[in-house]
């Protein structure tokens, strides 16, 4: 085993322990893999607590999947993971996490595409929602196949989310990101619904990425995300002073 390959095992190792500490993942949930070389990815196994891995229990498959090295057994979700590397030659890591807010949001059938932090549109653009595919087949990799080229991070239907990075950490601080921006579009949505920034602000956002360092291939599609100016009229929430501070109220008694 090489230094590098050893660095980056113990990366995996440090991001697994950070998902589990954080409650992204339960019991064995959640899967993390990097690419060693053009053949080779290093992979989380399947039947193990992401919280108490150790660097021997990490495994090298190859890109069809084989397992090529390693005592453990591969991980049935290890072809999303190389779906994702074949439709997408800059992503170099990939991590996939049941972070509990935007599972609720994928459980819910809801995207998290509103255009409400300049972060996220910068970071990410939108996090689309993919449909149900049933875990371990090939239709959770068809389910992602529409968004890949286009996105970083995409919720996967009743399951979780799944993000891309150029390297370990950048996939693990995507996943952060997500489990953030869905738990800010929770409380929003309580408090009588988000502020919505406008296709203007959007764009110029978009312009920044290279003054931010975002290095991304992917493009976002037309409606991802959903502008302040493309909210349907029908779906503009409006709340009046009164109904704000009662419904602030409600949630500081909730929260005692």
């Amino acid at each position: 085993m090489g230094q590098e390959e050893n660095k980056l095992r113990q990366d995996i190792v440090e991001i697994g322990r950070l998902m589990f500490d954080k409650g992204w993942v339960a019991s064995n949930d959640g899967n993390i893999s990097v690419r060693l070389d053009a053949d080779r990815v290093l992979c989380t196994p399947t039947g193990i607590s992401k919280g108490r891995m150790a660097v021997d229990d990490l495994i090298i498959c190859d890109m069809t999947g084989r397992k090529i090295e390693g005592r453990r057994e591969r991980t049935s979700e290890i072809m999303m993971h190389l779906t994702i590397y074949q439709m997408r030659p800059d992503i170099m890591a990939v991590a996939h996490a049941h972070a509990p807010t935007a599972t609720g949001f994928a459980v819910a059938g809801r995207a998290l595409n509103l255009a409400i932090l300049p972060e996220v549109v910068v970071n990410l653009g939108c996090v689309p929602l993919a449909a149900y595919g049933l875990p371990g087949t090939p239709a959770l990799s068809e389910s992602i196949k529409p968004f890949v080229p286009h996105y970083d991070a995409i919720l996967l239907g009743n399951h979780g989310v799944v993000c891309g990075g150029t390297d370990l950490w950048s996939a693990f601080h995507k996943l952060e990101t997500v489990e953030h921006v869905a738990r800010i579009a929770l409380v929003a949505e309580q408090l009588g619904g988000p502020k919505l920034l406008d296709r203007k602000e959007v764009d110029q956002l978009f312009e920044a990425r290279a003054r931010y360092g975002i290095q991304s291939n992917s493009k976002a599609l037309p409606g991802c995300p959903i502008t302040a100016d493309e909210l349907p009229a029908s779906d503009k929430i409006t709340v009046t002073r009164e109904e704000l501070i009662a419904l602030i109220d409600e949630a500081v008694r909730a929260a005692r």
